[in-house]
């Protein structure tokens, strides 16, 4: 584990160390209350935050304003667009069909005992561009429906299913939190993927299929009678373990059916969702829905690996390669491919899959505020002069980067219940810390701090709530379930980050 090195910093000097502290712990203090006791929305308790924070370490009005807009506007340009790409990749795949048609092909071909290891397959390709919130439902019913079939105990099923999506959420880009601190630390983002990986694997086998053991045992419950309308679809195909059968997708805003010619959304209570039509005249093939959602992190992938062979930055493969593995236009990239591949190829109009392009971009404004302003928290940190009397004392203290960095997250986490919070605030803190680090290790400081954001998620938590009302628990038997896992997947994760430390 590496130490951090104090160095010199030009940053104004507002106040003293105490109170530069007070300051930091006051407005971090700010945002935990105003999101969790007031119930303010995250995008005003991070303004609300940087305010308290900048007053407290007496920065100027006008010098408070300054740096929360700068860190809103450059977290904005560096994050915004890849996460819209990201978002309208991931709606088509809903509203397509290939979601559906990557369960039946994944589900259809393994027995009753590898499916734990099937639906945390599943969960990790459908999870590269989706949302946690959306992955969740559209993989929970389909879920249930499985360990309906074959009467498993439901988390055997379940507990894969979500930790698939948890570790790509908190680990691999392009979701908003990782993409969010790369963007902040300045980190290498062809790096932070490939180790991202190498971490998220052994992480989900560990806290996936593996610990789906123990908490079957602790939690051995079966699946709710009566399944979510988003599912019934789906049984005559699961039922005859085909790749055949209609096709359909779930979503945040419900679930179609496409048997061909029009298909209808339909809500959690069944009632169509006005204005959701969307026709497709046949089913997207596997091979083209996980082409569509693998492309932009292959992409990225072999730019990674192709900067750590090809040493000279002018060579002709070395030019291209940057070019298309830079993530902006790897997500274009993949926009136009499933454009084709799976909206188009699902038999679909091109205005049906425009519409679905653009059905994807407003459920996002939400997370992109927060994520900017949590770049304006940061900024007004770094601006306070924060960072430089946490080098001072981390360097005095001893303590890894990569150690603080993940407790800062655990404890914004525990107290916010929200990983994006968590990782933006984190970064945020220990921003100043990275400059004298290796490209190596901002990329596993990224990932550390992806790891701290995970940890036990509970009742302040929309995850939480979300989980615990699909599957039927309570909330004793949701702590010892999805609690347990996201704990296990953050320390597992951050003991695989600290041991890859020791080798790159």
């Amino acid at each position: 584990m590496s130490a951090v090195v104090s160095f010199a910093t030009a940053t104004p000097v507002y106040a003293g160390n105490g109170q530069l502290v007070a300051a930091c712990l006051l407005g971090i203090a700010v945002v935990v209350v105003l999101i969790t006791w007031a119930k303010l929305h995250p995008f005003l308790g991070l303004i609300l935050g940087s305010a308290t924070l900048g007053a407290v370490a007496t920065m100027p009005a006008s010098a408070i304003l300054a740096s929360f807009t700068k860190g809103f506007g450059d977290t904005t340009g560096s994050v915004g667009i890849l996460i819209a790409l990201g978002a309208m990749i991931g709606k088509l795949l809903e509203d397509s069909g290939g979601a559906t048609t990557i369960v039946q092909t994944i589900v259809g071909r393994v027995g009753p005992g590898r499916l734990p290891w099937a639906m945390a397959l599943i969960a990790a390709i459908i999870g590269l561009p989706l949302f946690f919130e959306v992955g969740v439902v559209l993989l929970v019913p389909i879920v249930l429906l499985v360990a309906r079939q074959t009467r498993l105990p439901v988390m055997k099923i379940g507990i894969p299913a979500l930790a698939g999506l948890s570790v790509l959420h908190g680990l691999v880009p392009p979701h908003p939190g990782p993409l969010t601190a790369i963007a902040l630390l300045k980190a290498d983002l062809g790096l932070t993927l490939l180790y991202g990986l190498v971490v998220a694997v052994p992480t989900l086998v560990i806290a996936g299929p593996m610990l789906s053991v123990l908490i079957t045992r602790m939690v051995p419950k079966l699946a709710p009678v009566l399944d979510p309308a988003p599912t019934r679809e789906m049984e005559p195909a699961l039922a005859g373990g085909s790749r055949g059968g209609s096709s359909g997708s779930s979503g945040a805003s419900g679930s179609s059916t496409a048997s061909g010619g029009a298909a209808r959304a339909v809500g959690a209570d069944g009632a169509a969702v006005p204005g959701s039509a969307v026709t497709r005249g046949r089913q997207v093939s596997f091979a083209a829905a996980l082409v569509s959602i693998v492309l932009p992190v292959a992409l990225m992938l072999i730019d990674a690996i192709t900067k750590l062979t090809v040493t000279d930055a002018k060579a002709p493969v070395r030019v291209v390669v940057d070019v298309i593995g830079t993530p902006a236009v790897a997500l274009l990239l993949a926009v136009f491919v499933a454009f084709f591949a799976i909206g188009r190829g699902s038999g679909m109009g091109r205005q049906q899959v425009s519409d679905s392009l653009g059905r994807g971009l407003p459920g996002i404004a939400t997370i992109l505020l927060i994520v900017a302003a949590g770049g304006g928290f940061k900024q007004t940190l770094v601006d306070a002069g924060v960072g430089n009397v946490i080098k001072d004392w981390t360097t005095g203290a001893n303590i890894s980067v990569l150690l603080l960095g993940w407790l800062v997250a655990v404890g914004i986490r525990l107290g916010t219940g929200s990983a994006t919070v968590a990782t933006i605030t984190a970064a945020g803190i220990v921003g100043p810390l990275a400059a004298t680090q290796t490209s190596s290790e901002v990329a596993l400081l990224v990932l550390a701090i992806g790891c701290g954001s995970l940890f036990f998620s509970h009742v302040n938590d929309a995850g939480f709530w979300l989980v615990k009302e699909y599957f039927g628990l309570t909330v004793g038997e949701t702590i010892k379930s999805w609690s347990l896992m996201e704990t296990v997947i953050s320390v597992v994760g951050f003991g695989l980050v600290l041991l890859l430390n020791l080798v790159v």
